[in-house]
């Protein structure tokens, strides 16, 4: 099977998007900055610079995994299960939707788009388009 360079790239566009947005995120949560403190206290979870530090190492090992092509499915796994989090967090104390609430969904989204366009094993696992539209 084989893959367009726009395509493929384009894919990579998408994943180096999520990637770099992880990686922010970890590193705020790593050092962990008195804006992220003040966050974990507004969702309802202690103040604690531990816990930031928590969320932001697991953060950056499903980041890692997903940037690597031989683990990146699996990381793409524990994003959408981090996001998920993220989802329930903001659902459970009642933010907005579309900005705060689906803000993991679109991020757990794009990761498994850029994934789908930069790997064929995913589409010959799930194809998106029938047989007869590819001649």
């Amino acid at each position: 099977m084989t893959m367009s360079k726009s395509r493929r790239g384009a894919g990579y566009v998408m994943s180096g998007v999520v990637i770099a947005l992880m990686l922010l995120d970890a590193g705020m949560k790593l050092v962990p900055l008195d804006v992220v403190i003040k966050a974990t206290a507004e969702l309802g979870y202690p103040p604690s610079p531990e816990l930031a530090r928590a969320l932001g190492a697991v953060a950056l090992v499903c980041t890692a995994l997903y940037a690597f092509p031989r683990t990146a499915v699996l990381g793409a796994i524990l994003l959408t299960a981090y996001m998920g989090g993220t989802v329930a967090a903001h659902l459970r104390i009642g933010n907005p939707l579309f900005t705060h609430m689906l803000f993991g969904v679109y991020l757990a989204v794009l990761a498994w788009g850029g994934l789908y366009l930069r790997d064929t094993r995913l589409e010959a696992l799930l194809p998106l388009r029938s047989p007869s539209a590819e001649g």
